[in-house]
This record gives C-alpha cells, sequence and structure tokens, in this order.
C-alpha cells in the first residue's frame, strides 16, 4: 500500500466526501475524483474510489430506504445503466488527458450553470421519460467516466422539487444500481491489483463516517451555505485538472499569440 502522506489525505478525503454524497449532499462526491487526481492519475483516481462508491452506497440504501421517487429509480436506472455501457465501449479510444480535461469541464460546467442560471419560482415539473432517458444516460456515462454523474441527474430531478429527503432517496438508489454496473468494466479495463484492494479496504471507514454525517449535515445545514462552498471548491480543483491536461506551456503559448 502507498502510504505516502499526501496521497493517503487526498483519499482519506476523497472517501469522505464520497460518503457525504450517498448520506444526502450529492454535490460533494464530485469533489473525490478531482482531488485525488491531484496525487495520483485521474483513471487510476477512479478506479480506486468504485468500492467505496459501493461501500457508501449500501450505507446510503439503507438511510434512505423509504424515500425515494418510484418513477424517477426507474428510468434513471435504465438509461443510467445504458450510458455506463457506452462509456464502457468508448473508454478505449478516449486518452487520459481527454479524461482530465473533462473531470476539470464537467466541474466547470457544473459551477457556472448554477450561479448564472436565473432562479424562478416555478411550479415543480413532473417527471416525463424521454428527458429521463437522456439525462439518466448521460448520468451514467458521466459517472463511468469520473463519477461525476450528479450535474445531468439535477439537471433533470431539481425542477420537480422533491422533498430533500426523497430527492437525496433517489440519487442514491440510481447511482448504487450505476456503480454496481460498473465492477466488470472496470476489471475488464484496468485490472484491480492486490494494492488497490488494500487501499479501498483502508478508506472504508472514512467512507462510513461521512455517509451518516452526510445523513445529518443534510438535516443541519443550510444547503445554500454548504454547497456554495462545495462548489468553489470544485470549481477551483477544475480548473488546476484543466490547466493540468494542457501544460503550463500550452497556455503560455496561447497568451504569446494574443
Amino acid at each position: 500500500m502507498n502510504f505516502e502522506i499526501t496521497y493517503f489525505f487526498y483519499a482519506a478525503l476523497g472517501s469522505v466526501l464520497v460518503g457525504l454524497s450517498k448520506g444526502g449532499l450529492p454535490s460533494t462526491g464530485m469533489l473525490a475524483v478531482p482531488i485525488l487526481s491531484l496525487s495520483i492519475s485521474p483513471i487510476h483516481a477512479t478506479t480506486l474510489l468504485l468500492p467505496i462508491y459501493i461501500i457508501s452506497d449500501a450505507v446510503g440504501v439503507w438511510l434512505y430506504r423509504k424515500n425515494f421517487s418510484a418513477f424517477n429509480v426507474k428510468i434513471l436506472t435504465q438509461a443510467g445503466l445504458l450510458g455506463v455501457f457506452v462509456g464502457w465501449l468508448t473508454a478505449t479510444i478516449i486518452s487520459e488527458i481527454v479524461v482530465t480535461f473533462l473531470i476539470g469541464l464537467i466541474g466547470i460546467s457544473f459551477c457556472l450553470n448554477s450561479w448564472l442560471r436565473k432562479v424562478k419560482n416555478d411550479e415543480p415539473k413532473q417527471p416525463k421519460t424521454l428527458p429521463g432517458l437522456f439525462w439518466g444516460s448521460l448520468a451514467g456515462f458521466t459517472s463511468f467516466i469520473s463519477h461525476a454523474g450528479a450535474p445531468p441527474f439535477q439537471v433533470y430531478v431539481l425542477p420537480q422539487k422533491l422533498s430533500k429527503a426523497d430527492f437525496a432517496g433517489t440519487a442514491t438508489l440510481v447511482f448504487a444500481a450505476i456503480n454496481l454496473a460498473k465492477i466488470w468494466p472496470y476489471q475488464d479495463l484496468r485490472p484491480y491489483q492486490w494494492g488497490d484492494l488494500m487501499d479501498a479496504v483502508y478508506l472504508i471507514p472514512f467512507a462510513i463516517a461521512g455517509t451518516y454525517a452526510g445523513a445529518i449535515l443534510t438535516k443541519k445545514i443550510p444547503d445554500k451555505l454548504f454547497f456554495l462552498w462545495v462548489q468553489i471548491g470544485l470549481f477551483l480543483i477544475s480548473l488546476k485538472l484543466i490547466w493540468s491536461s494542457f501544460g503550463e506551456s500550452f497556455f503560455k503559448k496561447i497568451w504569446m499569440f494574443v
């Protein structure tokens, strides 16, 4: 096991964030891969965190077993599995640099959409099959790439204005199914090493603690304040990943050209 301090710190922090997302704070999970990618490759980070997601899913499903939208779970789960399959088919033709860039781009897009969109007091929208299939497939695909399925999921579900518990429960059930579906494709693309599994074992307590903490925080902390800080952190980390994907020299050339 790699006990290098910075690596373990990022891995433990990422595991807590995964747990928080499964406990009811879905946006926090998007921080896990970008944070861990600061010490290891994004592809390795994505693979390493899958067992952590699955363990946290189990705890989250139990916590929210009575709170979910049945229609959304049905549509988004089926579509999400399709998105995972598409991600599996295209994974071998996407380079690590592209994956790094996509992770950063997804994070920045999510933040800008949250900050710049106009707030409207519309009536809750009813869930519809076709939009659900589209956003669910996209959620499955981006979840396969970098465990970043939250933005497409939120674009579709947030306008429905579900209760906080139903929103969290729906997200937990949908992504529990998606994460289970990723086990074999991840093993096929990047077989797990014994060291990876041992790393995951050491990180499980952090994930479980984060899951229970997320359930408590969902009830205690005002959403607006908490998610603002999460989005700021995600935005800064995403900028760093985009910078890393192209390299400092690339941006220097653009600056000189301008």
